[in-house]
């Protein structure tokens, strides 16, 4: 068996530090991605670089690029929209069940996941905002008590993550985004399990047509190719 020589969690960290920066819109898409100077701005050899370069690549984060080696790929509206769509049912059914299942713990638990939500908010750190948001559907899917929801919401983690970074750099109000998390714990916390469902859809509903939306608008105004 062959020797592992780099330590998965350095790996791990050079995954997380690269889909920061991505979420966050500082490698925006069509950025090309250099495995030395990658490298070299974490303090890192570039064995984990690779490593985490091909799992973002085999997860879509990257793509190829003829002649230019791997850049940040773009979203595209369509996967946008078939995710949210897929979302807002699973997480509506987490919320329902969480009402029936672990209205208690929420009660109990929730309100310090909304106020480091709010903190994240107000520092204004983009890798903050989008790891308190994680955390909050995280602690939902385990109020299910519903052992597939999580692990079924983990294998699109990393193009939410980019979405949820989308929605908080650009969104001009993001404490809605915590004002709307509070409610849905209001209404989980009390065992409203019908109203809980209904705010987690209207939740990511909104966030979907936020994101398309924007998109559209500016695709409208980009110049067409054959305009005079």
């Amino acid at each position: 068996m062959k020797a592992l020589t780099a330590p998965p969690n350095l790996v791990e960290r050079v995954h997380e530090a690269l889909l920061d920066e991505i979420a966050a819109g500082r490698l925006p898409p069509g950025e090309r991605i250099i495995q030395e100077q990658l490298a070299k701005q974490l303090g890192v050899s570039r064995q984990p670089v690779q490593q985490a370069l091909v799992l973002l690549r085999q997860q879509g984060v990257l793509r190829e690029a003829p002649g230019r080696g791997l850049i940040v790929a773009a979203l595209e509206p369509d996967e946008v929209q078939h995710m949210y769509e897929m979302r807002a049912v699973l997480e509506g059914l987490a919320c329902r069940l969480a009402a029936e299942r672990g209205a208690e713990r929420a009660a109990r638990q929730g309100p310090a996941l909304v106020e480091a939500g709010r903190k994240a908010v107000a520092s204004g750190q983009v890798g903050r905002m989008v790891a308190a948001d994680l955390r909050f559907h995280e602690f939902i899917y385990s109020l299910s008590a519903n052992p597939l929801i999580g692990p079924t919401m983990a294998t699109h983690w990393t193009t939410m993550q980019r979405l949820m970074g989308e929605v908080v750099t650009r969104d001009e109000t993001p404490r809605d985004i915590w004002d709307q998390h509070e409610a849905i714990l209001n209404a989980v916390a009390t065992g409203d399990a019908a109203h809980a469902e209904a705010l987690a859809r209207q939740h990511i509903t909104q966030a979907a047509e936020y994101l398309l939306t924007r998109w559209r608008a500016q695709a409208g105004a980009e110049p067409s190719e054959t305009s005079p």
